[in-house]
This record gives structure tokens, sequence and C-alpha cells, in this order.
């Protein structure tokens, strides 16, 4: 590996550490109950469709893609 990639991989592993802090701590709780998040549950079967939830986790990573690709790119 190249050394110009190891602040790139700090860098991500601390956004995974962020990531699994909020997580266990709870502050991601709203996150698989945002109203278009699908629930069927009938019997011993449950459904779970987050529509929603995953719209907003694309939209966020697209707009941070395209920050650091625009910065990048000055």
């Amino acid at each position: 590996m190249a050394r110009e990639w190891g602040p790139w991989l700090v860098g991500g592993g601390l956004i995974l550490l962020l990531g699994g802090f909020l997580a266990w701590t709870g502050a991601l709780s709203w996150l698989g109950n945002l109203p278009g998040d699908i629930r069927i549950s009938s019997g011993n079967t449950r459904i779970y469709i987050p529509i929603t939830s995953m719209l907003l986790i694309s939209l966020a990573l697209n707009a941070l893609i395209w920050l650091i690709l625009w910065l990048f790119n000055r």
C-alpha cells in the first residue's frame, strides 16, 4: 500500500468508530422508524422494508461523496 493511503484509512476508521458509537448509545434509534418505512407482521412472520431510511442514507452519502470530489477537483 502506498503511504498516501494512511490518512484515508485512519479517517475511514474514525468515521466507522463514530457511527458505531452513535448506534451503541441509541442516538440513531430514529433511523428505522421514519414515515415511509414499511413493517408487516403476520403471525410468526415479520417483514421490514426501510424505504425512507435508505433514501435518507443514500442522499447523505451522495452529498458527502460529491463534497469530497468537489474539494479535490478544485
